[in-house]
């Protein structure tokens, strides 16, 4: 009688295993709409029976581009000195070479994703426009986004922008030296 019931509750532990496993009920559809910048944080997904949570690291890929670096960017920088302000751009178009495109994904190990894209167009070698980056996160609100910091407010993205504009003051971009011994 002993293993019969030894047999059940270990059958039992495996199943809630096995369940844990895949306790991701978050659906693709379930995710926030895109704002205009192009930034995007979806909730959190729910855990099995309230208690049960697998670990899962977060995930970062792409370029991260904070509001301070698009604050440094004017018309008529060089690709060069866009390259030093925003870091060498994930896709590059072979059919769209005046294009550069900065995509960013965080996936919080809690289930919160954030997205976000900027796009930077040259022409004649030299910087156009920007598209994308009016509501990005500050370089500390990312930093308290990825370390979870209780210090101060959870980074919110396009929350309060009198506070916002008033915290990014645009600064002159350096060029690299390459670019200065032409």
């Amino acid at each position: 009688m002993k293993s019969r019931h030894q047999t059940a509750a270990i059958g039992v532990v495996a199943a809630l295993a096995l369940l844990a496993g895949c306790s991701s009920t978050k659906s693709p559809e379930q995710a926030a709409p895109t704002d205009t910048s192009g930034v995007k944080v979806t909730g959190k997904s729910n855990s099995l029976f309230g208690f049960l949570k697998p670990y899962r690291i977060d995930i970062q890929q792409g370029n991260f581009v904070s509001k301070e670096m698009v604050a440094q960017l004017r018309p008529g920088l060089t690709r060069d000195q866009v390259r030093f302000v925003l870091g060498t751009p994930l896709l590059t178009d072979m059919f769209h070479s005046n294009r550069w495109d900065y995509d960013f994904r965080l996936a919080k190990g809690n289930g919160e994703i954030m997205t976000s894209r900027v796009s930077v167009f040259f022409k004649d070698d030299l910087l156009d426009h920007v598209e994308g980056g009016e509501n990005l996160p500050t370089e500390s609100e990312y930093l308290t986004l990825i370390t979870d910091a209780k210090v101060g407010a959870k980074a919110s993205f396009g929350g309060d922008k009198d506070k916002a504009d008033s915290d990014v003051k645009p600064a002159s971009p350096v060029a690299p030296s390459s670019a200065t011994g032409k």
